[in-house]
């Protein structure tokens, strides 16, 4: 009997441009927390995806993976070490988890089915208007009741937009320009450095903080347990969760869809896909290095920490000292800003503090109308269309914060 050969597979043939794009969302995806915290994920999803790019997609086979990829021997025994079956499945689980969210809908599709280690990918078609071949006639009535119907419209989506039956009031000047937004809002939160690794190339190490061992000879081992959840950046504060509640609260009074990322799976991508909210301050390095440029900054010496001032960089008066036992902490510090960011070329607003008392009041300030109103008083006529930096104190007793007051404020 003769054998029936399998017609060969063809497989598409991508531009330089549709390369790059999907170079740049797997690199996207290995930024993300489902991904980043493996050293087996990204060598292996870089290596498929990059030769499938090349055209060689027939040298993805599991031994040929296990030498090139995982240092195996060449007679290795793939049964007895099914690493490359593992981590491929490990990955796929993870690109289903990754797609699930509903943010990632629009972007390009990097997919690895069962039983296979080519990749393919799906890139999105670019939306289009719908073509009329052909002019519909339309009568005079059908005109008039096609007006009437745009114009009623017209009204309502006026209505809708100006609410003249609600007061415009302080917070909802202070908000407008994140909320008018299209875009989803991205909330960023603050974590903790995970303490299992080195600090990233642009992050300050920080010495005085505990690190977790590492093996014989200075290889880095798996990370356990205990690392992840109890010395690692899966974890965040209190008072953060507490503000966040409070801005998810409000987001979700006015209708507006968000995303909650944490900050050590924040992309540069990411900040600029919409407005943006960063929580924290000293455990966020996006509100350091987004604030860095302002008038009203974060400093640290050693265990001193507090809000530098430009226009006075000698003053350190609104500081905490890091030393004190906690419940002898009588004042916090915060920095509120909403500015139009150069960077990322989006609206960024800021609620962090010196410690989470702090940050628990910005919270409250950026929620309260009240507040608000006591703002737009000491502010100039057309405020709500500038940038804005504002310094508030709360006074601390017995471990809970007080409301907040503002000290100081700039806006440009």
């Amino acid at each position: 009997m003769e054998r029936v050969r399998s017609p060969e597979v063809r497989r598409p043939v991508y531009s330089e441009a549709e390369r790059e794009a999907i170079r740049n969302q797997m690199e996207r995806m290995l930024a993300n927390q489902l991904f980043k915290n493996s050293k087996r994920y990204p060598i292996l999803l870089r290596h498929i995806v990059e030769h499938t790019l090349a055209g060689s997609p027939a040298e993805l086979k599991e031994r040929t993976l296990g030498v090139e990829v995982f240092g195996r021997q060449p007679d290795y025994d793939t049964n007895a070490d099914p690493v490359v079956r593992a981590t491929a499945g490990e990955i796929r689980k993870h690109i289903a988890q990754y797609y699930h969210e509903h943010w990632h809908e629009t972007e390009i599709r990097i997919n690895l089915l069962p039983g296979s280690y080519v990749p393919e990918f799906e890139i999105p078609a670019p939306r289009t208007a719908p073509i009329l071949d052909e002019p519909v006639a339309l009568t005079r009535g059908k005109w008039r009741r096609i007006g009437g119907l745009v114009a009623l419209a017209a009204l309502l989506i006026a209505a809708g937009w100006f609410k003249p039956w609600v007061p415009h009031t302080a917070l909802d000047r202070f908000w407008g320009p994140v909320l008018d937004s299209s875009s989803t809002i991205l909330l960023c939160v603050g974590q903790r450095q995970f303490l299992g690794t080195s600090p990233e190339p642009w992050q300050k190490p920080i010495p005085d903080l505990p690190h977790a061992p590492v093996a014989k000879g200075g290889l880095e081992r798996p990370i356990t347990l205990f690392e992840l959840y109890y010395m690692g950046s899966q974890n965040v504060a209190f008072p953060d969760v507490k503000t966040l509640g409070r801005l998810t609260g409000l987001l979700q009074a006015n209708g507006k869809s968000h995303r909650i990322f944490g900050e050590s799976s924040t992309t540069f991508a990411d900040l600029r896909s919409g407005p943006v909210v960063l929580i924290g301050a000293f455990n966020n390095d996006w509100t350091l290095r987004l604030m860095g440029p302002m008038r009203f900054s974060f400093e640290r010496d050693n265990y001193i920490f507090w809000i530098k001032d430009l226009q006075n960089p000698s003053r350190r008066d609104r500081a905490v000292n890091y030393t004190m036992p906690y419940l002898q902490v009588t004042e916090d510090y915060a920095l509120i800003s909403r500015v139009l960011e150069t960077t990322t070329e989006r609206m960024v607003v800021v609620a962090g503090g010196l410690t989470g008392y702090g940050t628990m009041a910005a919270g409250e300030f950026l929620t309260n109308p009240v507040y608000m109103e006591t703002l737009a008083k000491q502010a100039p006529k057309d405020w709500s269309r500038k940038n804005i930096q504002v310094v508030i104190a709360t006074k601390v007793i017995n471990g809970n914060s007080g409301p907040p007051r503002v000290v100081d404020r700039y806006f440009w």
